[in-house]
């Protein structure tokens, strides 16, 4: 029995980060329905911006100075640099965009374009030393191939429809959609415009991960990394608003969708979700954090459908497909590089003991020749010659 118990205690540590990460594109998706019916229905996407990062400041403040106020880093300038950019990229660039190319175009083909997330972030990690490529390794060859297949998918849902497939719920969805705010049709001109700026949010994201996961091994109290980021996004948001907003009137919000989108947002994709990339990046890296974003579109074209009556096409299921095949070849290849590690780690420890210990001896002088010598040829390092023994007094 007792067996048994580790055993399935083992699994569960082993399965945290994949559950954290699943747990987070439901989280995602949620926020991409809702937040396209808040979109249509007026509300400024600068203000938006504003609001969800006021809502995860205030949920997670209180947190991290009770949890963190003895382990909490001193704050120097460079670190505040950092802290400024990681708000810059994540709340102010990259979700302006999203959520402009969001207004121009559907939450199925933006979740699609950011499929290319990991894409980017597997390419800067290796631009930044973060990841090693050995090609001939299959480990490394499954990461390469299943990000390219990624995209693929991400591509084949972008330029390839195909006929309406029609679900068992889409009959009674698509013929009942008069209480559905419908945006209205996108020209081919503001299809592309959205298009640009998907991808323009897509860089800043991974911008951000590669940022966070640099930022995390100096400072080393995760939620109060996250207020600071969320708090000073906040800030640069309330900056960019003034500019872009001149009506009064876009800041006013009731007890409507607009504080519903904005408050989820700002708990669970803000707030939570920061926290919850930065454990499970300072475990796995942030290619293994990116490499579950193309589940977020399979689920946001299923509630796509139930919720804003989407079709879903032949050209989408074909690329769920492709994208659910990459993401499995990425996991696959990171879960073989965890374990090579885990073993190298398992292999080293024992050695490094053994070493440290005759290091000590060989200071106290309490070890002979025979002895060195027997723990040189178990440990399979070599030993410098030994001093020969100093005549008797």
């Amino acid at each position: 029995m007792e067996t048994k118990a580790g055993c399935l205690s083992s699994f569960f540590q082993r399965s945290k980060p994949y559950i954290a990460m699943i747990s987070l594109q439901f989280g995602y998706a949620g926020m991409n329905v809702i937040t396209k019916v808040s979109l249509n229905r007026g509300m400024s996407h600068y203000v938006l911006v504003v609001y969800r990062h006021a809502f995860a400041t205030l949920a997670i403040a209180p947190f991290a100075l009770v949890l963190e106020r003895k382990i909490r880093p001193k704050m120097t300038f460079m670190m505040f640099m950092q802290i400024f950019i990681l708000g810059l990229l994540g709340p102010v660039i990259d979700q302006n965009f999203y959520y402009a190319g969001l207004k121009f175009t559907s939450p199925t083909f933006s979740c699609a374009m950011s499929n290319m997330l990991p894409a980017m972030t597997f390419v800067m990690a290796v631009l930044c030393r973060m990841e090693k490529v050995h090609i001939k390794k299959l480990r490394c060859q499954a990461k390469v191939i299943g990000t390219i297949v990624t995209v693929a998918g991400a591509m084949l849902m972008t330029l390839y429809k195909g006929h309406v497939i029609n679900l068992v719920w889409s009959n009674n969805v698509h013929t009942n959609t008069s209480n559905v705010p419908q945006a209205n049709e996108a020209t081919d001109k503001d299809w592309f415009k959205g298009s640009m700026l998907l991808i323009g949010a897509t860089f800043a994201w991974a911008s951000f991960f590669i940022l966070q996961a640099i930022t995390m091994r100096k400072y080393t109290a995760p939620l109060s990394l996250t207020t600071l980021v969320c708090f000073m996004g906040t800030l640069q948001s309330i900056a960019v608003t003034l500019v872009m907003e001149h009506k009064p009137s876009a800041w006013v919000i009731g007890f409507d969708m607009n504080l519903l989108a904005a408050a989820y947002a700002g708990i669970v994709s803000s707030s939570l979700a920061y926290y919850v990339q930065g454990l499970v990046m300072e475990k796995r890296g942030p290619v293994f954090v990116t490499a579950f974003s193309p589940l977020m579109m399979i689920i946001v074209a299923i509630m796509g459908s139930f919720i804003l009556a989407e079709k879903i096409y032949l050209g989408g299921v074909l690329g769920a497909v492709l994208i659910v095949a990459g993401l499995y070849s990425v996991l696959w290849g990171k879960y073989k590089e965890y374990q090579e590690k885990e073993n190298e780690g398992a292999i080293l420890e024992p050695v490094k003991g053994i070493i440290e210990k005759n290091q000590m001896m060989l200071e106290n002088g309490e070890v002979n020749d025979i002895e060195m010598q027997t723990s040189a040829v178990a440990i399979g390092v070599p030993m410098p010659m030994l001093a020969k023994e100093a005549p008797k007094a």
